[in-house]
């Protein structure tokens, strides 16, 4: 009896110095966040800088289902107390079946940091209007994990958070690409496409018999591959990540502090996007190339000895293929690259450590 209790004791202490040190740093509150604000199943991304708290919301019904806001807000040490605000409305994706759709309305919430013991961490409190503090719309619980629903660009942020992704110039440079909203273009059914060919067909033939004031439609059907090709549901980033073949562009060997990587459209500026996955991981998405630079760093102790930086091509722009003229600092060393990602291929851009 004496050493259960003994036992219960230790585990006691032990889950009590696991909060008061994990009190201790901006870490705590760093991370991903998962349970309910008002009743709705929420997934939240924070990052402290500084004082401030920055990161997403994703209010969801399923995977299919969500929307998803930035956010901002800041987290007072002395009393454990999280304040954060749904800032804008980045994206939404609504499932088939479209029974309620979440996160119609931006909350304020303010919660409490509680660390019961063992390693679970919660925030609690409520949540009001964002625009309307003294009214308040429901509870908040959430628990830390270690697991996310929606993997976006905070991930690299929250993974790397205490081997040097907590200087403010990464998760600053992060904040201005992920609150850039996702544009996602309405495309037509296949009846609607159908529709729109007839019409236009219609308004183009011209009838033989001048007498007869009407046009006839010309009924469109389409071939059988045009159908297949319609019905084809579209890749997810990460899964044409999965199946394109990886060519490698350039190795680049990197030492000191940081790599400055700067990516401009090498051709004539048409619309080309990318993603960047680093060691198989996602950590930037949606990258409009430009013929300005847009600029990613990376700290060098959060990198493996041997490191593989790919880009993929989200579109080919107006001019396939999508190609890239990249720039990189190394240690105040310049290297440069031309990287081309197609619809079969992906550009793979190594980075070795050496020794300084």
């Amino acid at each position: 009896m004496k050493h259960t209790k003994r036992i219960l004791f230790i585990l006691i202490i032990s889950g009590f110095l696991l909060c008061f040190f994990t009190n201790s740093s901006a870490q705590m509150i760093t991370g991903v966040w998962k349970g309910k604000i008002n009743k709705k199943k929420t997934e939240l991304k924070i990052i402290q800088n500084g004082d401030s708290l920055v990161g997403t919301s994703y209010y969801y019904e399923s995977e299919t289902n969500y929307r998803r806001y930035s956010i901002k807000g800041y987290f007072d040490p002395a009393t454990n107390e999280a304040v954060w605000w749904d800032d804008q409305l980045l994206e939404e994706k609504i499932g088939k079946v479209n029974l309620n759709t979440p996160g119609k309305i931006p909350y304020l919430s303010s919660a409490d940091f509680n660390c019961p013991g063992s390693d679970k961490m919660f925030l609690d409190g409520n949540a009001s209007l964002k625009h309307r503090r003294d009214k308040q719309e429901g509870p908040v619980h959430l628990e830390k994990t270690d697991q996310t629903i929606f993997p976006d660009e905070w991930d690299f942020i929250i993974e790397n958070y205490t081997t040097g992704a907590n200087d403010p110039y990464y998760i600053d440079s992060v904040s201005s690409i992920a609150s850039t909203p996702v544009i996602v273009p309405v495309e037509k059914t296949i009846q609607q496409k159908d529709r729109s060919n007839t019409i236009a067909n219609k308004e183009t033939v011209k009838v033989k018999d001048p007498s007869i004031e009407r046009s006839e439609p010309v009924k469109v059907v389409p071939a059988p591959a045009t159908i297949e090709k319609q019905l084809t549901v579209k890749k997810t980033i990460e899964e044409e990540f999965k199946i394109r073949e990886k060519i490698i562009a350039t190795d680049i060997p990197i030492t000191g502090d940081s790599i400055e990587l700067r990516f401009y459209d090498n051709a004539e500026i048409d619309g080309d996007s990318i993603s960047l996955f680093l060691n198989n991981k996602l950590i930037f998405q949606h990258i409009r190339l430009t013929a300005a630079a847009y600029i990613v760093k990376l700290p060098v102790n959060a990198l493996n000895e041997n490191n593989e930086l790919v880009m993929v091509a989200e579109n080919l722009g107006s001019i396939p293929p999508n190609t890239s003229y990249m720039l990189a600092i190394v240690d105040n060393k310049r290297y440069e690259a031309m990287l081309k990602s197609t619809e079969e291929t992906s550009a793979v851009i190594k980075l070795t450590k050496r020794n300084p």
